[in-house]
């Protein structure tokens, strides 16, 4: 039995993943704010941006396990795009917000992950959902850069420290490309004095350019089943493979 944990698993990407995974027969568990309703789903409510709360709650989830498995694979797919706006500008709640969730909270649940896992040697996997803001700056997106960017460099020290573990965990942080989700509404329903792409993303969606959650979660499981990620390094990008 394969265990997949996906945080943000009640839309979009993490919603897709939970979907093809669990029709697959994998044993999955869905970390959300609103239940996934996904047939064959453990589901945990939660609120990533509480992060006094996410220790414990990983705790939970990796005890709630059956013990015949033979492999463990988190996946961090839990994210958020606002705030938009050129900084100077924003809302320091907001700024705080986006670092819990996008930043903060992977880096306690892998922290768990890693630690209550650590004498399991079986095959153990770390995916973060990245983006190529991590890796290229954006005008109005100063706090989604900076998250996402700090994820990828989180990746690479957990890669580094993972190669003198006796039962190491493998880790990518990889870009997904531009999807049709909710978080693409949410760019391009801001405006272009806060994000002056604006334009560029209208018509990423007008000329079909988006690519579906559910393409983008396929390819991810292939990529998770059967790529290395020690040979692929940590830092990827999906429009590679």
């Amino acid at each position: 039995m394969n265990v997949y944990i996906i945080t943000g698993a009640s839309k979009g990407i993490g919603f897709e993943l939970a979907k093809q995974l669990s029709e697959a027969g994998e044993y999955v568990i869905g970390v959300a704010r609103t239940d996934t309703s996904l047939k064959g789903v453990k589901c945990y409510q939660a609120d990533l941006s509480v992060l006094e709360k996410l220790e414990s709650l990983m705790s939970d989830i990796v005890a709630s396990v059956p013990q015949e498995v033979e492999s463990f694979t988190l996946i961090n797919n839990a994210g958020m795009v606002d705030p938009i706006g050129i900084i100077g500008t924003v809302h320091a709640a907001e700024m705080a917000k986006a670092m819990a969730v996008n930043l903060t909270a992977p880096m306690i649940i892998s922290n768990v992950f890693i630690s209550k896992l650590e004498n399991y040697n079986g095959k153990k996997q770390i995916v973060n959902i990245s983006s190529g803001a991590g890796r290229n700056p954006y005008e109005g997106w100063g706090t989604y850069c900076t998250t996402k960017a700090g994820l990828d460099h989180f990746s690479r020290v957990i890669a580094l420290e993972q190669e003198n573990a006796e039962y190491p965990v493998e880790i990518i942080s990889i870009a997904p490309g531009i999807i049709d989700t909710g978080m693409q509404e949410a760019i391009r329903a801001s405006s272009e004095e806060a994000f002056p792409l604006l334009d560029r993303f209208i018509d990423y969606k007008e000329q079909g350019k988006l690519v579906s959650a559910e393409e983008t979660a396929k390819k991810l499981i292939s990529i998770i089943e059967n790529g290395n990620f020690n040979e692929i390094g940590p830092i990827a990008d999906i429009r590679n493979f």
